[in-house]
C-alpha cells in the first residue's frame, strides 16, 4: 500500500463518505474510489459496504483500519520529528528570566512547547545587576528584559508584556498610607542603586535619577537582585520603583506597594545575541509574538 492510499482508506473509514473524504484530502472522488477498489482487489475482499445512502466498514475493513491506524500515526510522528530536526528545532533553548516573570509569560512558553514538543525549554535565573552578561557569555540563548536595550551586539525581539510601576516602600513609611504617589514624592528617597554591569540608560528606565520636575532623587544602598531590594525595603533602608506584578508574588507584611501615577510603563521584550541567532531562538520569538497578538 502506498502511504497516500493508506491515508485515503483511513480518512474514508472515519468519514464514511466519499465526497467528504475527497474534500478533506483535496483529491477527486474518483481518486478516492480508485484507491479503495485497488486495495480491495489486492486484499481479495470488500473493505466497505456501499449503498446509495450510506458507506460502512466491513469486518475485514474494520480490522484493517485497526491494524493500519497505529502504524500510520507512528510514520507521521517520525516524519514530523525528522522535519523538526531538519529545521533545527530540537535540542535545548535556554531562557533567562528575572524574579517572577516566568509566571507572567506562561502563554508564550506554553505555545512554544505545544508547537515544538521535541525541544527542551531550560529556565535560567537572571539578575538586574548583570542583565546582558549571560547572553554574552552564552549561558542563555534568549532573555526577557525591560526596554530600552541599546546594545549593538544584541537584537531586540517582540514585546511580550507591558505593565505599570508601583513603589515598594516600608510598611512603616508615611508613603505606605497613601493611595498613590508620584515620582516627585520619592525625591527624598533614598532609592536603591543597581550594583553591577547594568547600563545607566537601562537602569534609568525603571529607576530615574531625577523627577519630572527636575529634582534629583536621592540614592541609597546598592543592590543586585530583587530579593536584596525587598530585604532593604522591608528593613526601612529605602524605597524602590518595581513592576506592578511584584505584589502578586512578593507580598510581605513589612512592605507596602503604592501605585506610581506618573511613572512610565515598563515594556518587557525578548533579547538575544545577534551572532547567536538560531532556528530555536526564532521559533521562540515567533511564539512570543503570536501569544502577545492573541
Amino acid at each position: 500500500m502506498e502511504l497516500r492510499d493508506i491515508e485515503i482508506f483511513l480518512t474514508l473509514a472515519d468519514e464514511l463518505h466519499f465526497g467528504r473524504t475527497a474534500d478533506k484530502l483535496l483529491v477527486s472522488r474518483a481518486r478516492v474510489s480508485q484507491a479503495i477498489k485497488l486495495q480491495e482487489r489486492r486484499i481479495g475482499a470488500p473493505l466497505f459496504e456501499r449503498t446509495s445512502r450510506s458507506v460502512a466498514l466491513t469486518p475485514i475493513g474494520a480490522q484493517l483500519r485497526e491494524d493500519l491506524d497505529a502504524g500510520y500515526r507512528r510514520i507521521h510522528e517520525g516524519l514530523e520529528r525528522a522535519a523538526a530536526a531538519a529545521r533545527g528545532l530540537t535540542g535545548v533553548l535556554r531562557l533567562g528570566v528575572m524574579d517572577a516573570m516566568l509566571h507572567e509569560i506562561h502563554a508564550v512558553t506554553d505555545l512554544f512547547r505545544e508547537r515544538h514538543p521535541e525541544c527542551e525549554l531550560s529556565i535560567r535565573e537572571a539578575v538586574f545587576g548583570d542583565p546582558f552578561g549571560p547572553l554574552r557569555a552564552g549561558t542563555v540563548d534568549v532573555q526577557l528584559v525591560w526596554l530600552p536595550v541599546e546594545e549593538p551586539d544584541l537584537t531586540v525581539g517582540p514585546v511580550v508584556m507591558v505593565e505599570p510601576m508601583v513603589l515598594a516602600v516600608s510598611a512603616k513609611h508615611p508613603l505606605a498610607q497613601r493611595e498613590s504617589v508620584s515620582l516627585e514624592d520619592i525625591a527624598d528617597g533614598p532609592v536603591f542603586r543597581m550594583l553591577g554591569n547594568a547600563p545607566a540608560y537601562w537602569e534609568e528606565a525603571i529607576n530615574p535619577r531625577v523627577t519630572p520636575g527636575g529634582r534629583p532623587i536621592r540614592r541609597g544602598p546598592a543592590v543586585t537582585t530583587a530579593t536584596e531590594t525587598l530585604a532593604h525595603v522591608g528593613a526601612g533602608l529605602g524605597m524602590s520603583p518595581v513592576p506592578e506584578h511584584a505584589p502578586r508574588y512578593f507580598s510581605r507584611p513589612d512592605i507596602a506597594y503604592v501605585p506610581l501615577t506618573d511613572a512610565p510603563l515598563i515594556r518587557w521584550a525578548l533579547v538575544w545575541r545577534t551572532a547567536g541567532d538560531s532556528p530555536l531562538v526564532r521559533a521562540f520569538t515567533r511564539a512570543a509574538a503570536d501569544a502577545a497578538a492573541g
